[in-house]
């Protein structure tokens, strides 16, 4: 559910038809920070409270269990997670686990294992393995929650009937025709008022409509049951919320070790997938919302697990429900304005003032109208999106066995059986290859679909022996992959055919050549791989020539499929991006390679020597200044970055320019005029005020006693030096001094070392600025 969340919203769609995709927005009224949370909290709590309370009634918990889970949820996930948009509490994804563990351990064993699953996300957290969770297949995780949805919804029906729910969903099933029998017209009309009212709400018409529908269609359905059952004075079982004195906190944990650990085992892995899923998706809902001030920093997922961990810690230990990231009152938040994670605390601060305060108009809802609400949200968690795209992806089988697996036995034994099944469609998939031969005007076509490995090897080799000695021949390879067995036995072939008067010309994206081939037959040394998307290079030991025509035609073969729904997103929406990058024209520096960014991510501006002409300078450029203008005042960029990298052509040039060198002065060409903008890094370098490099740690460590940057040559030093300054004329823009006054921009320094293929970062260490190495397993921003 979490998972798929829209990428855009109502307003952006708003500001896409006011003007086209790549012209400039019209100037709105940021709202204030302060205000846009504090609205964010109302509309969120307003949504939470009785959704908190319908949940803990469907799991047979404490009433209160829920309330306290909101405000935890609240308060430490929302200050402690990751994402800070994202809002947690008690999840209808967690549902069937707890009800199942109240079951069979009691309220305050379930308490304990609640706690225990906290330590566990605060153990994986730390072992910053969350992104981990991300390679579970999205049909199984869709599969869960539809197989969820249905257990709640078939639970909360009985309720919703005026009767008690079983244990299991088969058990609800068997019950179902007593229950219709005896069903309570009280309890059915407060249900069924309820789910009209969720229903129609949001679809009331006209401008009246637009104003009422900003109250949440949940606080809407279960004030309108309540308030005519009171009205109507129907006799009906209502929330029941016991002195605060007596509620129960969490105990030692009773039970079998092995069916504890079991416990402990899906609660983490229910409330950990959902929070991090949902952190993805709020990512991209924030991400769609105009101007800087609507796209937050990208979620820290390991943050956000230690977060989620921390939150069920303590709702554990005060008795309440477990803890993760809810897709619906995140998004209620985002769209409601929200920009920072004040608004998810504030809504936790809300909760707890409501259980302080509330307990006598909370006592007045009827039960039937929360398990209607409830089921309502189950039978959505069935969703019809998520059953398209998977049969878009024919990974039907998966969704459906993960499903079942759920209703039938168990969260955790359903994401198994699902787990096993893609693991199984992915080994049938790897297995299954078609190979075809056909013979059309004299030349013997043979297409292979699908990935080469040595099971397709006998089928191979009977299709290439069709082909008659001496003929000419097309191999047409369509896949992603051929392993070692398939490429000899084709090479073998191909040797065999050509020595007997054939020819053999191999097409397609494998085009012969297998993965991880270790060096070109020739002897010269060249290691490009067939995976290596960005190669536009011949390795044959000819000139270096761009295959312009190959390469488009590999893209439109093997690129454009996976990306056209993308760019057509981007087409629509317009360019969005978060950072304007500035760096050099040297073609060794494939930006989307280095920073790995995509289409949409950043605004890039390239020339000789990455040089930033200071503003309003006699014989300037102002092609980069409109770019800079462009980019801060009307894409609303949050950072820009200057980077330099080694061998730099244009800094050369400089130093051969310089005094001392014997070149002269630059020449009066257009290339000369240009590089006039780099004389004040030659003047900074000649003053020794630049700054250093140091590698990183995992790539060349230091000793002990080594604390200085490693030494560099002039040329070096120049081109670090000659970022430091092109940021300096970079703050000398008006647009650019201005948001950096506001707030809204950094600026970053950044250095590649070709040779090396190593970033760095310019930072501040003991008062110098430095570049440091960017290790591989470092995350982190630097403002400079």
């Amino acid at each position: 559910m979490s998972s798929c969340a829209p990428t855009s919203t109502t307003d952006a769609a708003r500001t896409e038809r006011s003007h086209p995709p790549h012209s400039p927005p019209r100037r709105t009224r940021r709202p204030r920070p302060a205000g846009a949370d504090l609205s964010a909290a109302v509309a969120v709590f307003l949504i939470a409270l009785p959704l908190s309370l319908g949940i803990a009634l469907a799991t047979g918990a404490p009433l209160q269990a829920g309330l306290v889970a909101a405000a935890v949820g609240g308060l430490v996930a929302g200050r402690l997670g990751g994402c800070p948009l994202q809002v947690s509490g008690p999840a209808a994804g967690l549902t069937v686990v707890t009800a199942d563990l109240i079951h069979r351990y009691g309220w305050r064993t379930t308490c304990a294992i609640t706690v225990l699953a906290g330590l566990a996300q605060l153990l994986l957290g730390c072992l910053r393995v969350a992104r981990g969770a991300l390679a579970v297949s999205p049909a199984v995780v869709h599969g869960m929650l539809a197989g969820i949805g249905v257990t709640i919804a078939v639970a909360q029906l009985h309720i919703v009937l005026g009767g008690n729910p079983q244990s299991s969903v088969t058990a609800n099933l068997r019950a179902l025709p007593a229950q219709l029998a005896s069903l309570d017209p009280a309890a059915l009309a407060a249900g069924a008022l309820t789910l009209a009212l969720l229903l129609l709400w949001p679809r009331l018409p006209g401008r009246p409509g637009l104003l009422l529908r900003r109250v949440p269609a949940a606080l809407v359905a279960v004030a309108g049951a309540t308030a005519v059952a009171s009205l109507a004075g129907l006799a009906l079982p209502r929330v029941d919320l016991p002195s605060w004195s007596s509620h129960a906190l969490a105990g030692l944990p009773q039970g079998p070790v092995l069916g504890l650990a079991a416990a402990v085992l899906s609660t983490t892995l229910v409330c950990s997938v959902q929070s991090l899923l949902g952190a993805v998706a709020v990512d991209k809902l924030a991400a769609g919302r105009p101007g800087p001030a609507g796209r937050p920093a990208r979620s820290n997922l390991d943050r956000e697990l230690l977060g989620q961990g921390a939150a069920n810690v303590v709702s554990g230990a005060l008795g309440g429900l477990p803890v993760a990231g809810v897709a619906v009152r995140s998004t209620a938040n985002v769209r409601a304005g929200a920009v920072s994670r004040n608004s998810t605390m504030l809504h936790g601060v809300l909760v707890v003032v409501a259980a302080l305060l509330m307990v006598p108009i909370l006592e007045r809802i009827p039960l039937a109208s929360l398990a209607a609400l409830v089921m309502a949200v189950g039978i959505q968690m069935v969703s019809l999106h998520h059953i398209r795209t998977v049969t878009r992806h024919r990974e039907v089988l998966v969704y459906a066995a993960t499903t079942l697996g759920v209703v039938a036995l168990g969260v955790l034994q359903g994401v198994a059986i699902g787990i096993a099944v893609a693991v199984a469609v992915a080994l049938h998939r790897l297995a299954r290859t078609r190979i075809t031969h056909d013979e059309r005007e004299g030349v013997h076509h043979v297409r292979v679909r699908g990935q080469l490995t040595f099971l397709a090897v006998p089928r191979l080799s009977r299709a290439l022996h069709l082909v008659p000695h001496g003929a000419d021949s097309v191999v047409e390879l369509d896949g992603s992959f051929m392993d070692h067995a398939a490429y000899e036995s084709l090479q073998d072939w191909q040797r065999t055919h050509t020595a007997q008067g054939g020819s053999v010309k191999l097409t397609g994206r494998r085009a012969g050549v297998r993965i991880a081939e270790p060096a070109a037959p020739d002897g010269t040394g060249c290691r490009c791989r067939p995976w290596t998307p960005w190669r536009n290079h011949q390795c044959e030991g000819g000139p270096r020539t761009p295959r312009l025509a190959h390469g488009l035609s590999t893209f439109q073969r093997a690129t454009a499929p996976h990306v056209r729904e993308e760019l057509a997103r981007l087409a629509r929406e317009g360019q969005r991006p978060s950072q304007l990058f500035l760096t050099c024209a040297d073609s060794r520096l494939v930006t989307s390679m280095i920073t790995a960014s995509g289409p949409g991510d950043l605004f890039v501006v390239r020339n000789v020597g990455n040089l930033v002409p200071p503003p309003d300078e006699e014989g300037g450029d102002d092609s980069v200044a409109a770019a800079i203008e462009y980019a801060v005042e009307v894409l609303g960029v949050r950072s820009i970055t200057v980077c330099g990298h080694s061998g730099c052509g244009a800094m050369q040039a400089l130093l051969g320019s310089g005094p001392g060198h014997g070149a002269g002065p630059l020449p009066r060409t257009p290339l000369g005029r240009w590089l006039r903008h780099g004389l004040p890094s030659l003047e900074r370098t000649a003053r020794g005020d630049g700054p250093g490099l140091r590698p990183a740690e995992e790539i060349a460590p230091r000793a002990a006693d080594e604390t200085d940057p490693r030494p560099v040559d002039e040329a070096e030093r120049l081109c670090l030096a000659n970022v430091v300054q092109q940021l300096e004329h970079l703050r000398a823009h008006g647009c650019v001094d201005r948001a950096l006054r506001a707030g809204l921009l950094e600026l970053h320094g950044m250095y590649f070392h070709v040779g090396e293929a190593q970033a760095y970062l310019l930072a501040e260490a003991d008062g110098e600025m430095v570049f440091t190495g960017v290790a591989a397993t470092e995350d982190r921003r630097t403002n400079v």
